[in-house]
């Protein structure tokens, strides 16, 4: 099995497997080649690197003796914190002239923190405070245009309370009248910030979400508590015992 999982997975890195050439334990298996290689995709290896990577994978699942001691471990964090280090410096850079273009979009304004609101549709409803739940349908992508998450094309919308979202939703969303439709663009700092989010989001990435407000969902009414029974009311007293009848003296 290391074999093929070694194989699978060269193949994978090298691009020259065909899915169709695969039986079906092979695909799970190139899944699987998939899967790891997604929690570090976020760091965007070279590929002088990635060759490093699939070397040091493959021994390792070989059983081969390391090439390196363990000392080498400890440096790890370090290295991959220099990278994440570039990506976002790289990412905010590039973030600048895209936001100065947005703010300059027909209607766009421009908030504090720096969001870009661009309203697309005019709502009829009430707007919703900080402290509501939400309904919406919303579409998220890059500056690129890359689609990374998107209730849109889930099909299904989506709820939650806007205090716990980014705070690029929490304040852009407040803008939208109810049946409305907005463009939130996001700087990263209102948004997943340096660290980004898993493998999906990376660290300093610019975010666009176009936002329809379908509703201010309302918290159901608790029912009001039932009225204390009123105590029932205490028994009558018994009659007062006849007075004792003194027995006739008899007569002298």
């Amino acid at each position: 099995m290391k074999k093929l999982l070694l194989a699978v997975f060269a193949c994978f890195m090298a691009g020259s497997a065909a899915a169709a050439d695969l039986t079906e334990d092979q695909k799970t298996l190139y899944f699987l080649g998939k899967a790891v290689s997604s929690k570090i995709k976020q760091f965007e290896f070279t590929p002088e690197e990635a060759k490093y990577i699939q070397l040091g994978f493959s021994e390792a699942l070989a059983g081969k003796p390391s090439q390196v001691d363990d000392t080498y471990g400890m440096k790890l964090n370090e290295y991959l914190g220099k990278k994440q280090e570039a990506i976002v410096a790289k990412q905010k850079q590039a973030a600048k002239p895209f936001l100065e273009k947005m703010g300059k979009e027909p209607g766009a304004e421009t908030l504090p923190s720096g969001v870009v609101y661009i309203p697309v549709k005019e709502g009829a409803g009430v707007m919703p405070k900080a402290s509501d739940m939400v309904k919406v349908h919303y579409h998220g992508t890059f500056p690129d245009g890359k689609v990374f998450d998107s209730s849109v094309e889930r099909g299904t919308p989506a709820e939650f309370p806007l205090a716990g979202v980014i705070p690029c939703w929490t304040e852009g969303v407040q803008k939208i009248k109810t049946g409305g439709k907005a463009k939130l663009v996001c700087p990263s700092d209102t948004a997943y910030g340096d660290q980004g989010a898993g493998g999906a989001i990376p660290g300093g990435a610019t975010l666009i979400f176009e936002v329809e407000l379908l509703e201010i969902v309302k918290e159901p009414v608790a029912a009001a508590p039932a009225k204390p029974a009123k105590p029932a009311k205490p028994a009558a007293k018994p009659a007062a015992k006849p007075a004792k009848k003194e027995a006739a003296k008899p007569a002298n």
